[in-house]
């Protein structure tokens, strides 16, 4: 932006009120500041990703959800109301640095600050898929459960919906049977359907849930209660509605499609006061990208 005189020295002159917000890979100091990199990369140097070693397989990233939306936009989103609200305050702008390391190492603060629920090498403890009652299982029709049944009272309605004998059983928390015990509970579930064991395990207190796809869980009934999903009106894809809920200025989703970059730039150009050759020279000397030119 720098480039273009549009960097936030020269604007904040004109407007000290402004919030101008940054979004980059790796910030704006440090020797990395101008490398390339996609979101493996980024909470590959976040040491977040050497922690996403479920079961202890390689680590795996979590597709690019955690640097890329989490990390990135999101850390953005909530970066410039932020600096919105302290603005009602100070009367005055100021600039953000959102970048996906830092990003996803705070939207990840969880895994750092309480080591101590880690004590195994990654993959090998309670939540990252070292624990047996703590992982996902296949079930007899090709379809898979979750199961998270990590208290006491979780994990006896686990023992008791699968029918296996407590005293026959290694205990809950010996880590050192927990392969063993694994495969008795992966035994156990691979007997039953999906469908079964949701009629098995359907109380509240069993923690014990089906893996559902994106178009079962628009159907399932309480998401339909909840209002979780809508489908598209443009091609009938499942889309989750916004969320949290806000009682009083509830966000609603629209169906219709995705904004392409460059989709609505002359649109604001237009409503900024530029005339249609003013736009064409912005297009052609590369000033700005526009998707849809028959517009002008």
């Amino acid at each position: 932006m720098e480039k273009l005189n549009l960097g936030p020295e020269e604007l904040m002159k004109e407007n000290p009120k402004l919030v101008y917000c940054r979004l980059s890979g790796y910030g704006q100091k440090g020797p990395y500041k101008s490398r390339a990199g996609h979101d493996i990369n980024y909470i590959a140097t976040s040491g977040v990703l050497e922690m996403l070693q479920f079961g202890g397989d390689k680590p795996t990233p979590p597709i690019n959800v955690l640097a890329d939306f989490a990390g990135g936009g999101l850390m953005a989103a909530f970066g410039v109301v932020s600096a919105l609200f302290e603005r009602t305050n100070s009367g005055k702008g100021q600039v953000i640095d959102a970048n996906m390391v830092q990003g996803s190492a705070y939207v990840s603060s969880f895994l750092f600050l309480y080591r101590s629920l880690f004590p195994n090498l990654p993959g090998h403890s309670v939540l990252d898929g070292g624990a047996p009652f703590y992982d996902t299982y296949q079930t007899k029709d090709g379809k898979y459960v979750a199961v998270g049944a990590i208290e006491p009272q979780f994990y006896d309605q686990l023992i008791k919906g699968l029918k296996l004998n407590p005293d026959e059983i290694p205990a809950a928390f010996d880590m050192k049977s927990w392969p063993e015990l694994r495969e008795i509970i992966k035994s156990a579930i691979s007997h039953h359907t999906q469908d079964e064991l949701s009629v098995i395990f359907a109380g509240d207190n069993t923690c014990v849930s089906p893996i559902l796809d994106r178009n079962e869980a628009a159907e399932l009934e309480h998401n339909k209660v909840s209002n979780t999903f809508f489908r598209d009106d443009v091609d009938g894809k499942v889309v989750p509605n916004p969320a949290p809920l806000l009682t009083r200025t509830p966000a609603h989703a629209a169906g219709r499609p995705q904004p392409q970059v460059g989709g609505h730039s002359i649109e604001v150009l237009q409503e900024h006061g530029y005339t249609k050759n003013e736009i064409k020279d912005f297009i052609s000397n590369g000033v700005v990208y526009s998707c849809n030119t028959s517009k002008l």
